[in-house]
């Protein structure tokens, strides 16, 4: 049974691997290939999934935020004076 955990593991990080590739952004995959391209990659268990984690994988950005509302936390609404001016 121990002897299958290695297995598994490594089952569930290449279907993982293929699925985000799949699923990933055309626009924003890095390392200069196409999103086939890397899709062919990950089919190797082991060394396709490390090189799309590493190389491939889309960076994740911050949300941008509008100008207006820079600095400001979420209030609620008792604390809100435009709020409260309005009843």
């Amino acid at each position: 049974m121990l002897r299958l955990v290695p297995a598994i593991a490594i089952l569930a990080a290449w279907l993982y691997g293929m699925v985000d590739c799949a699923m990933a952004d055309p626009d924003r995959i890095r390392g200069g290939l196409s999103k086939t391209a890397w899709f062919l990659i990950t089919v190797l268990p082991v060394i396709g999934t490390t090189l799309w984690f590493v190389f491939g994988h889309p960076r994740h950005t911050a949300p941008p935020t509008s100008g207006g509302t820079r600095g400001r936390r979420p209030m609620a609404p008792d604390d809100d004076p435009d709020f409260l001016h309005g009843l």
